[in-house]
């Protein structure tokens, strides 16, 4: 194997990938306090693209909807792959993960608006950000700690996490849009239309395009008009990377090895992993302590805390609790109740998705960086009490696996 397939296959380790973007934003969050610190808002601002297109943006711009709208896509393409072969297919075995994500998006926002309430409207506007749960540092910490851990616990924290980021896109797109350009998201729609029909249609005009011109020939330049459209139409683009992704065609066809789903997370993750991601993490993990003034005080910190360390955990754990108390869904018989608490809490990991929410819920920057704080203060704290409960739980375990074996 040279050594680019072995990076490449690196990069789709979970915890490489959680490395990575620990990395990245312990980077940002040094640059931005250090005596460099006005070179970092320099490069933030720093302006490139086609004013023509409407794409004259800075680069947090560029790192917020462009390289994260290819996140996106590997969690809609996921979330399409399991609706079609994996946990979703099932829906009595999709029903706890899937009771455990709304609840651990709702509940987290209700928390966020009932310590907010009394202050400002200006406050309130960032209920959006404990909603979201984030894949990438959540099972990298199972990664580490949970070795001994029956493997459908990852299922179903991947199950949570990817559905739990669908309603926080949701949201988004029904919430935090504004100025809509209505003939430019017609155009993004009637795009993604073609995108489907390309993906799974099977008319002899698209079979032949499929067998004269590769397939990523035919869809790769349509999803990037897709995404300039999306941006264009005010609605934040990486709406365009979610839908995409759940169009992908899962199941191949003819020759193929490998279906255009899995041919393309292929390619992309290490790509999300190595580049996406961290940059992203890079260009907006940078808070300033020295702007974040009033911190301890500040509404939107305990909201923000409150939600992701108490909200989601009560919602996670009591969703899926009271889903498998009421209705004919169980629990899987490998699992058990103190394995889905370790879920419930490593599930306040909520570092990509809420910082994207504090970017777009804030313009004042003390508020911003109140917000920013405490999601990174919340996601490091979320992945240390998880990581004391699932270690404990893996350890004992082992322990019960080695008691067996000896007797």
């Amino acid at each position: 194997m040279s050594a680019l397939k072995q990076v490449a296959a690196s990069l789709h380790s979970d915890l490489v990938g959680g490395l990575l973007l620990i990395g990245a934003t312990v980077m940002a969050l040094v640059w931005a306090n250090s005596p460099l610190s006005p070179s970092y808002e320099a490069v933030n601002s720093f302006r490139f693209g086609l004013a023509a297109l409407h794409l004259d943006l800075q680069l947090r711009t560029w790192a917020a909807e462009g390289l994260l709208a290819v996140f996106f896509f590997i969690v809609g393409n996921e979330l399409k792959q399991e609706i079609v072969h994996g946990e979703l297919r099932d829906p009595r075995r999709a029903l706890l993960p899937v009771a455990a994500a709304l609840g651990g998006a709702a509940v987290p926002a209700l928390v966020f608006l009932a310590v907010n309430a009394p202050s400002s409207r200006v406050m309130v506007g960032g209920w959006g950000i404990p909603m979201a749960s984030d894949p990438a540092f959540a099972v990298a910490v199972l990664a580490v700690v949970g070795r001994h851990l029956p493997v459908p616990l990852r299922t179903f924290l991947l199950t949570l996490a990817t559905v739990d980021d669908m309603c926080a896109v949701l949201v988004l797109a029904a919430a935090y849009t504004t100025g809509l350009n209505l003939v430019a998201l017609g155009c993004a729609a009637a795009g993604l239309l073609l995108f489907g029909y390309l993906q799974n249609g099977s008319g002899r005009a698209v079979t032949r395009a499929r067998e004269a011109v590769p397939g990523w020939l035919l869809s790769g330049p349509l999803a990037v008009v897709v995404w300039a459209l999306m941006h264009a139409s005010g609605v934040h683009a990486t709406i365009a990377g979610v839908a995409l992704g759940l169009l992908m065609r899962t199941r191949t066809r003819g020759a193929e090895t490998l279906s255009p789903s899995h041919r393309a997370e292929k390619i992309l993750r290490p790509f999300s992993a190595a580049v996406a991601v961290p940059v992203f993490a890079l260009m907006t993990a940078g808070v300033s302590w020295s702007g974040a003034k009033g911190f301890w005080q500040s509404t939107i910190t305990w909201g923000v805390l409150g939600g992701m360390l108490v909200g989601k955990f009560l919602g996670v754990f009591g969703g899926s609790w009271l889903t498998a108390r009421f209705t004919s869904a169980r629990l899987n018989p490998l699992l058990a109740w103190p394995d889905i608490a370790g879920i419930g809490v490593l599930a306040g990991i909520g570092f990509t998705v809420c910082l994207l929410f504090a970017e777009l819920s804030y313009d004042d920057v003390a508020y911003l960086s109140q917000a920013k704080g405490a999601v990174l203060l919340s996601s490091a704290s979320a992945a240390l009490l998880a990581a004391l409960i699932l270690g404990r739980r893996s350890t004992h375990r082992r322990c019960m696996r080695e008691r067996h074996g000896a007797g």
